[in-house]
């Protein structure tokens, strides 16, 4: 099993999502209420949430780190606040990067906190109050489009073109966390991320609804090369089929590919069993920025492992230069209308 999502969200829609269509109608009724009638509360900062339709990778993160970035060379003071899944922290916690762990923080926000300051919490408004304590001014919000727990200027929903909305059913039944017309109707624009056809149905309906489109691809970080390089690849990420074909098209051949769930956290036995297969082999072990972020500060074993491992890092490049800035300038001038208003 890749991911807890099970496989069947993401085929054809088959007997099973059809026998759990009455949980999923009565789910996504709930999830469509809460969004109409939450009630966020609001900051006097700008925020930028940056969401999915569905459960599971989408490109969330790298989308976040992209973001963040743009805003530094814009002179904005970039702060993130996330729920950070897959750790244990509680409260209101500003990730170090030098001492917390991922199993504390969760894997994702201690890599986005090698690029700017991010907030672990539950309340996402204490998260992004305690940014601004530390002197951020621009708040963007890793997840919680569908919480509506704070008041977010711009909605950009990031969805994946290889695996779209998968069956089209809501959870249970499927991987969608609201039905997907309530959803859209509170995006202010949709990111396709990849390449592939899965999510062109997204694409129309938010072209039909005067949406902006913006189109983004990962590409290998500078600096990593394994073309023609023998590999043996691990992942525990929610798609880590996108990992396996990025390394391919970087130019790897994979000769053995291993997968955990996703923020899987590794057994030093399961460690010593890559590393003594991928010597076996005389194999390069290579694995994501996510899983390397759970190796990192553990136990001795994962240290010695984790120095043999070519860490793949990817970038997300948008096909229109300037669309980070253009997403930023609008919730700037979304924020400001609030303020007047």
């Amino acid at each position: 099993m890749a991911s807890e999502a099970p496989p069947f969200w993401w085929e054809k829609p088959d007997w099973r999502a059809k026998v759990l269509w009455p949980i999923s109608k009565l789910y996504g009724w709930a999830a469509e209420q809460r969004m109409e009638r939450a009630a966020p509360a609001a900051i006097n900062l700008p925020v930028l949430c940056i969401g999915n339709l569905t459960v599971g990778g989408g490109g969330k993160t790298p989308t976040a780190i992209a973001i963040a970035q743009a805003a530094l060379k814009l002179k904005l003071k970039p702060g993130l606040v996330s729920r950070g899944y897959g750790g244990v922290t509680k409260g209101v916690h500003l990730v170090d990067p030098q001492n917390d762990l991922a199993k504390h923080v969760g894997d994702e926000p201690l890599l986005i906190s090698n690029y700017a300051p991010i907030v672990v919490s539950v309340d996402r408004f204490a998260g992004a109050r305690k940014l601004h304590e530390q002197g951020c001014d621009f708040i963007i919000m890793d997840d919680g489009f569908q919480s509506m727990r704070l008041k977010s200027d711009f909605n950009l929903v990031v969805i994946d073109a290889r695996r779209g909305v998968g069956n089209g059913h809501v959870i249970p039944g499927g991987p969608l966390r609201a039905p997907i017309v309530s959803q859209l109707r509170h995006a202010d624009a949709v990111l396709k991320t990849g390449t592939g056809e899965a999510a062109d149905q997204i694409i129309r309906l938010s072209a039909r609804a005067a949406k902006p489109i913006f189109f983004a691809k990962p590409i290998v970080a500078k600096g990593i090369s394994l073309k023609n390089k023998r590999v043996l690849a691990f992942a525990g990420i929610a798609d880590p089929d996108k990992f396996f074909d990025s390394l391919t098209a970087s130019g790897a051949f994979i000769s053995l590919a291993r997968t955990w769930p996703d923020h899987h956290y590794y057994a030093d036995d399961e460690l010593r069993e890559l590393d003594q297969t991928a010597e076996a082999g005389d194999l390069i072990l290579v694995t994501t920025e996510k899983d390397a972020m759970r190796l990192a500060r553990g136990s001795e074993t994962a240290r010695k492992v984790l120095d043999k491992i070519v860490v793949f890092r990817i970038d997300m490049v948008f096909d229109q230069a300037d669309a980070p800035r253009q997403i930023i300038e609008q919730t700037l001038e979304k924020f400001h209308r609030r303020q007047i208003g």
